[in-house]
């Protein structure tokens, strides 16, 4: 294989590092930095589709390089997990986070494998046109295979409410859609025989409306939300605060000091009467099976005839599970009289963190797994029904599976509840990155989230990703918030990803049908790549 040109692989850096720069690092996107979603591809398809042709495995390398720098710098955040937390050094922390990125990374290879097998058959302008297919493609891939839809490319412009109408309609791989197109209208001048500037005044023109539509529409959008009236119900939620490990942490012993604590600042926000009363994700340890725990949640809901959806570990007993039990990441739930209803189990495990993948290859990650405590998956999406209203609640991880959380809304959830423990990232770009997904989540549902966390960010999400109220991060509080409750059913929530499954169909037509001319025109009367 001829070494990969220095201009190539410049290029290649330039577009990871934009694709780091669009995401959350340590707070909320500047809006300049949001901005640069419409340039992050462009160097990346000019290195991969300039003049000079690439042979199939350089295609592979150039996306490799860059997904493994984006998964670097978007998502360092696992390398302090590790070694805060998992019992390991700092090397070995980032000898995990590498390790990480050099898996994730296949993807961007695949999209940039895919981009070359497009570009044996077709001429270079039309696999710039396929590509925005092919980036949707992937996404798919990577939210289905391997579980990791981490920072999706729509997620860079959730803040637009202008590209967010999209998303009812197509989910967020409908925003990274338009973001993929655009970017490829930029790469064209490079890209293209002619250098037309056609394409790319048309890209920064269509980005230029968009962004500046997007701003207006949300100054437009501000005033018309004070004019509304003021959401009809009421929740409480409890940011818990608890510290992860050390001598801070809450061990078994501190069960009932804590029930006593959270119930008395979940009473104090009581005088609103309101609908529920939510509880985190966190370390307490508290038990749905625990007769104490179900007696005094019990009473705090039956004294302010308020439901209450309660973070908690599901325990049951099985001789065949190891230790004889099985423990859940459950979310308990109680009726307005104060008896308890049930609970859902988290169904969508975190890798490394409540289960550990193939145990006997990955034996040295074991110590976080241990840190956080085995957890056992769950088998049904259930909708609580405490008060004649759906509750839909997602746990932590969840949240960034758009067609998971959206089974809920279909199943009858008239409100979203996403309880986590964010704790674990401390002041990373994780937290904010993990609430953008469950904003888009609320946008493609049309549903408020309740989202309620250990150590923020707790608040109140509006159908429309607004973050309307909030608790601030790293005290313990409760707040009272206010949420409405909708039935509408919007079409990505009844039809799910049917927009990436139909990008998806149109690469493997392109793919087949490129073979199918190459195989005709095998005389040579046509040479490979010039198809048009």
């Amino acid at each position: 294989m001829q070494a990969v040109s220095g201009k190539r692989w410049a290029l290649t850096l330039v577009s990871g590092v934009l694709q780091v720069l669009i995401f959350p690092m340590a707070g909320p996107v500047p809006a300049w930095r949001a901005v640069l979603c419409w340039l992050a591809l462009a160097p990346l398809l000019v290195a991969l589709l300039d003049a000079k042709p690439l042979k199939m495995r350089e295609f592979g390398v150039l996306g490799y390089g860059c997904g493994v720098l984006w998964y670097l710098g978007s998502c360092y955040w696992v390398m302090p997990t590790m070694y805060l937390y998992g019992g390991m050094s700092k090397p070995a922390g980032f000898g995990i986070l590498l390790l990480f990125a050099l898996y994730l990374g296949l993807y961007h290879a695949l999209f940039s494998v895919l981009i070359g097998l497009l570009r044996r058959f077709w001429s270079a302008g039309y696999v710039l046109l396929a590509s925005p297919f092919v980036w949707v493609a992937v996404e798919l891939a990577r939210a289905r295979i391997t579980s990791f839809p981490w920072d999706q490319l729509g997620v860079a412009q959730v803040d637009n409410p202008l590209l967010t109408l999209l998303a009812p309609w197509g989910g967020v791989y409908a925003m990274s859609f338009v973001i993929a197109a655009v970017n490829a209208l930029v790469a064209s001048w490079w890209v293209l025989e002619k250098h037309s500037w056609k394409p790319v005044v048309a890209g920064v023109c269509v980005a230029t409306a968009v962004q500046v539509g997007g701003w207006a529409k949300e100054r437009r959008d501000e005033g018309h939300l004070r004019s509304l009236p003021l959401p009809k119900q009421h929740a409480v939620l409890l940011q818990g605060n608890l510290a992860e490990s050390g001598p801070e942490a809450p061990r078994n012993g501190d069960a009932d000091s804590l029930l006593t604590a959270f119930v008395q600042l979940s009473l104090g926000k009581a005088d609103l009467r309101p609908q529920v009363i939510i509880w985190p994700e966190s370390p307490a340890p508290f038990t749905t099976s625990d007769p104490k725990f179900r007696q005094t949640i019990g009473t705090m809901t039956q004294e302010v005839n308020s439901a209450s959806i309660i973070g908690a570990e599901g325990i049951e007993l099985d001789s065949a599970a190891p230790g004889g039990y099985k423990a859940y990441n459950s979310a308990a739930l109680f009726a307005t009289d104060g008896s308890y209803r049930g609970h859902y189990d988290k169904v969508h495990l975190v890798p490394f963190g409540e289960y550990l993948p193939f145990p006997s290859l990955f034996q040295f990650a074991g110590g976080l797994v241990a840190e956080v405590g085995r957890s056992d998956p769950g088998h049904f999406r259930t909708v609580f029904r405490p008060d004649g209203h759906g509750y839909g609640t997602f746990i932590c991880y969840e949240s960034i599976f758009a067609d998971e959380v959206r089974q809920f809304v279909k199943g009858g959830a008239e409100v979203l509840v996403n309880i986590s423990n964010d704790g674990w990232y401390g002041d990373t770009s994780a937290p904010w990155q993990h609430l953008n997904m469950a904003r888009m989540r609320a946008i493609e549902n049309r549903r408020w989230v309740l989202r309620d966390t250990n150590t923020g960010v707790t608040g109140a999400i509006d159908p429309y990703g607004h973050l309307r109220e909030q608790a601030s991060r790293h005290i313990r509080t409760a707040i009272a918030v206010g949420f409405d409750f909708s039935d509408e059913m919007t079409f990505y929530t009844q039809f799910g990803d049917l927009f990436a499954y139909g990008c998806s169909l149109v690469v493997i037509t392109l793919l087949g049908y490129g073979a199918f001319r190459e195989r005709q025109t095998a005389s040579g009367a046509t040479a490979p790549g010039a198809l048009e």
